[in-house]
Formats: structure tokens, C-alpha cells, sequence
């Protein structure tokens, strides 16, 4: 129970929650389309058995995830897409969802909701499973439940707020891209095929963390530039 007071453990949740906002804001819109063909008094069935079983779904695939970051230079890989993944962030692309059938059936709404869901989570995954390494403890699936459970409620009953945040402060997603580069540098120090070679102290932990965070900025503000450039 003492872990689960600890500021490493509130520090994870804190990343958890933040991570699943910032990518999570198209789950949202996914669910309201699976279940817009729906009969009004099945809907908030519909948006409630899909949401849970894709967060029950998330929660295994970060469990195998954690699991396969302690495979030497695995975490080394998930670092590099974590940078690209926090990179993008910051060069916002617009994202069709006109493939998103909506259905009649409340189990047919449920299934696609499970469905898309499972297909945008690959970069939810990693960013969580690498936040939920940082925590230094042996309770990583509870936090990563607590976290996702925490999300939940913002993400469907808030998203529109969060979206008209992001868009009247951007620098909050600047933030969220940063923090992407943040946990991708820590996780890189911590990767077993490094332990010998770098020195375990929490000067190369955070300065590591920090590279990571400079860079997703750099990166990030040179790819919006260039985007930005008139043909």
C-alpha cells in the first residue's frame, strides 16, 4: 500500500491521464459515431459496453507491453517511436473517420467501437506502458488501470472542453508532446541492454529525459514549419 503513496506512483498517474487526453481525443469521436444510428435510450449502452471493453482490451495489450520492455533494446525501439509519436503531436494532421460504419444493433455499435478503438491505440499503448515504467514499482498494471479509469469520464464527458482548451492554450499541447519526449528519454536510460554502459544515477535519468523533451520540441517546431511553408 506505501507504493501507492509515493510521488513516483502520483507522478506516473498524473502522465497516464495527460497522455490519454492528448491521444485520446479521436476515441471520443469514434464512439460517437459507432453510435449514432442507435435508438436514443440505447446509446448511453452502447458508448458505456464499448468503452469499457476497449479500455478492458488496452489494459491486456499494456500488460504484454510491459512484459516486452524488459527485452533488451525494446525500450530503445518504443523510445524512437514515442519521439515520433510526441513529434506528430506537435504537426497536427487532419484525420478522416468516414470508415467508421455506425449500426442500428447496440452489439454491432459495441464491436466497432472495441474494433477502432483497438486500432488506434498502438501509440496510447506505448506512451502508457513507457509512463508506467517510470513509476519505479512493481504495481505497474493497477496504476495503468487507475490511470485509464481516471481518463475515462474526461474523455467522454469532456473531450469538447479539453479540444477547445488545446485550441485556445496550444501550449498544451506543446506540453503533452514534450512529456511524450520526456518519457521516451527516461525509458530509453532504463533499458536493460543499456544498464552496463550508462550510469544508473538520476543525473543521466532526468538528463536523458530531458534530450528527449528538447528534441520532440525541435523536431516538432521544425516539421510545423516546414508544413507551414506556402507550395
Amino acid at each position: 500500500m506505501e507504493e501507492f503513496l509515493t510521488a513516483h506512483f502520483w507522478l506516473a498517474v498524473g502522465q497516464i491521464i495527460m497522455i490519454d487526453i492528448l491521444l485520446g481525443g479521436d476515441n471520443a469521436v469514434v464512439i460517437a459515431l459507432a453510435c449514432r444510428q442507435l435508438p436514443a435510450h440505447q446509446r448511453a449502452k452502447g458508448i458505456l459496453w464499448g468503452t469499457a471493453g476497449a479500455i478492458v482490451l488496452r489494459v491486456i495489450l499494456i500488460a504484454f507491453a510491459l512484459t516486452l520492455l524488459q527485452v533488451p533494446f525494446l525500450k530503445l525501439v518504443g523510445a524512437v517511436l514515442l519521439m515520433w509519436i510526441g513529434v506528430k503531436l506537435l504537426v497536427p494532421e487532419e484525420e478522416g473517420h468516414s470508415d467508421i460504419q455506425g449500426s442500428d444493433k447496440l452489439w454491432a455499435a459495441v464491436k466497432t467501437v472495441i474494433v477502432a478503438d483497438l486500432v488506434m491505440s498502438v501509440d496510447n499503448v506505448i506512451a502508457i506502458a513507457g509512463a508506467a515504467t517510470g513509476a519505479g514499482s512493481q504495481h505497474q498494471v493497477p496504476l495503468v488501470i487507475f490511470g485509464l479509469l481516471i481518463s475515462i469520464p474526461i474523455i467522454i464527458w469532456g473531450s469538447q472542453l479539453v479540444l477547445k482548451l488545446m485550441d485556445r492554450f496550444p501550449a498544451i499541447i506543446t506540453v503533452g508532446g514534450m512529456l511524450l519526449g520526456w518519457i521516451a528519454g527516461t525509458m530509453a536510460h532504463s533499458d536493460p541492454a543499456l544498464r552496463e554502459s550508462l550510469p544508473q544515477t538520476s543525473v543521466w535519468h532526468y538528463g536523458m529525459g530531458a534530450v528527449g523533451a528538447l528534441g520532440v520540441l525541435v523536431l516538432g517546431t521544425a516539421f510545423k514549419r516546414r508544413a507551414q511553408r506556402p507550395a
